[in-house]
């Protein structure tokens, strides 16, 4: 049975959850102007890592605050899936 989506807002947690499999803060190339992080991601190896960028985890929390996301994720260990949402929403 798999698990439901959670939200979160805490870095720690998304770090964490990233970094258990293998994943790099980065943002999509040609959508930031000038030094401002543009769209973020999570990359994964082997995964559209040809129009990401890399950045540092500082950059991508500033980012992330600023435009007011939260982290959508699945939990389970082999799950990859995650979303950057809408605090909001």
């Amino acid at each position: 049975m798999s698990e439901s989506a959670k939200t979160t807002t805490d870095h720690n947690t998304i770090r964490k959850w990233a970094e258990a499999r293998d994943g790099k803060p980065a943002t999509v190339k040609g959508t930031g102007q000038g030094e401002e992080a543009g769209l973020l991601r999570i990359n994964f190896p082997g995964y559209a890592e040809d129009n990401l960028e890399e950045i540092s985890w500082e950059e991508f929390f500033e980012k992330f605050e600023e435009k007011k996301l939260a982290f959508l994720y699945q939990d389970e260990k082999d799950s990859r899936f995650s979303k950057l949402v809408n605090r909001d929403s």
